[in-house]
């Protein structure tokens, strides 16, 4: 459903831009990388990450999903061809060290993992979105119009595997569910961060906006989803969000 208004939303956006004609200019190419990108992201990426949050407490699924930024600003050495400074090595190590106090819940003596599945679904989950967005800078096709046939190829395999796994019925409050996060989180949202890609020179200062969010979330989580935050939870989230805002700061040289 979801996926549905994404498309819609997407095409609106062509409409407005006088650009529905640029999808029917695509190459083979092109064609192709947007198959490709639309099986990473929202396909593979959602399927993975609902997997993540089926196995782990928000609160834990939540901080490890969010490491993307610092995925991001890793790969974007080999994809984009930025520098790596010396502090996105150190942020990633801090960073790393709050998911370690996330995951185990302070409780280093026994090592206790909710699902060790789990945090590998989540973790992979973050290497996806950071290959998905870098992937798109490179795509010489407009923004949109790349986004708009992703979610056209993306759509056929979310058909089977619901067919496969669930079913189509549908209650109106998923419909109002899926148009939210459809047109908002997943249509106009994207085109925003997509045009703020391609625009910097930094991938990881801007990927590093997105940590004004967890804090906000488990607030969600906490009185939303009835989830009793953990002890550690606060502390290791605090860490990583202090690590990624520290790799950000300063200049590029």
């Amino acid at each position: 459903m979801a996926n549905v208004f994404s498309l819609l939303s997407l095409g609106i956006v062509l409409a407005v831009q006088g650009k529905l004609r640029t999808i029917l200019q695509v190459t083979r190419l092109q064609l192709g990388m947007c198959a490709g990108l639309g099986l990473l992201n929202p396909f593979l990426y959602y399927l993975i990450l609902f997997k993540a949050y089926a196995l782990l407490p928000a609160q834990v699924a939540q901080p490890l999903n969010f490491t993307w930024a610092l995925t991001m600003s890793w790969l974007a050495v080999p994809i984009l061809g930025h520098r790596l400074r010396w502090r996105d090595g150190l942020a990633g190590i801090l960073c790393y060290a709050g998911v370690l106090i996330i995951t185990t819940g302070g409780d280093f003596g026994t090592w206790q993992v909710d699902s060790v599945l789990g945090v590998v679904l989540a973790l992979a989950s973050t290497l996806i979105w950071a290959l998905y967005w870098l992937a798109n800078t490179r795509l010489k096709f407009d923004a949109v119009g790349g986004l708009f046939l992703g979610f056209l190829f993306s759509l056929p395999p979310v058909v089977l595997v619901t067919w496969l796994f669930s079913d189509f019925s549908i209650a109106a409050e998923g419909v109002a569910y899926g148009a939210y996060v459809g047109a908002v989180e997943m249509g106009f949202t994207f085109v925003l961060w997509l045009t703020a890609m391609r625009l910097t020179n930094s991938t990881s200062r801007v990927a590093n906006l997105i940590f004004l969010a967890p804090f906000l979330s488990l607030v969600f989580i906490q009185f939303v989803l009835g989830e009793q935050i953990r002890v550690a939870t606060v502390p290791g989230l605090i860490l990583i969000v202090v690590a990624l805002r520290w790799q950000s700061a300063g200049s590029d040289t």
